[in-house]
């Protein structure tokens, strides 16, 4: 992956400050990875559920740029075909037929304490991490090869080694997809 940089022209403004060198990579990577968290926070916080899938959207294609980033090409178009696409189509039409009013929603009373609650559980849990991971050696970047994350290398590997788990995960969606329109049937009857 070939990193770009983008340098201003020198003029008498930059000049006394230094030249200005910004990697446009790791500028890309810091903009998709804040709107992937704030997506992330978005689909945790928002009480209403199509605004917390809408939340997911953004995460999903935010991730979808991250792919891309690390050349990851098959990953790149699952992500945004497959996820940010097909299935949150589904999950969008799901609570659309679901038909969630507010009053549905549950009340949330103490739902700011809950969130303090993980906050506290979880920092230390991030601290812990981010000292191993800083304290993780360096290591030497190397070029990739052309095949990395081409459709056939990953098709290989997925059809030749991973045939059952893959048949496995699509039924799961299927049985949960025939069981939320079921609930939702049940739903509908009641009222």
């Amino acid at each position: 992956m070939t990193c770009w940089r983008v340098k201003a022209p020198l003029t008498k403004k930059n000049t006394k400050k230094g030249a200005f060198d910004i990697m446009f990579t790791e500028l890309m990577f810091f903009g998709l990875a804040a709107m992937t968290v704030l997506g992330a926070l978005g689909l945790i916080l928002f009480k209403h559920p199509m605004n917390g899938a809408m939340s997911f959207v953004v995460t999903l294609i935010s991730l979808a740029g991250l792919y891309a980033l690390l050349s990851a090409r098959l990953m790149f178009l699952i992500q945004l075909i497959v996820y940010a696409g097909a299935i949150m189509s589904l999950i969008i039409f799901i609570i659309m037929f679901l038909n969630i009013q507010d009053s549905d929603l549950p009340d949330e009373k103490g739902r700011g304490m809950f969130l303090l609650g993980g906050a506290v559980v979880i920092t230390p849990i991030a601290w812990f991490l981010f000292k191993i991971v800083k304290s993780l050696p360096g290591g030497d970047t190397k070029i990739i090869g052309n095949g990395f994350g081409g459709v056939k290398e990953v098709g290989l590997l997925l059809f030749k080694n991973w045939l059952l788990p893959f048949e496995i995960v699509s039924i799961l969606l299927l049985v949960a997809l025939v069981g939320a329109v079921v609930l939702a049937g049940k739903r509908g009857e009641s009222k």
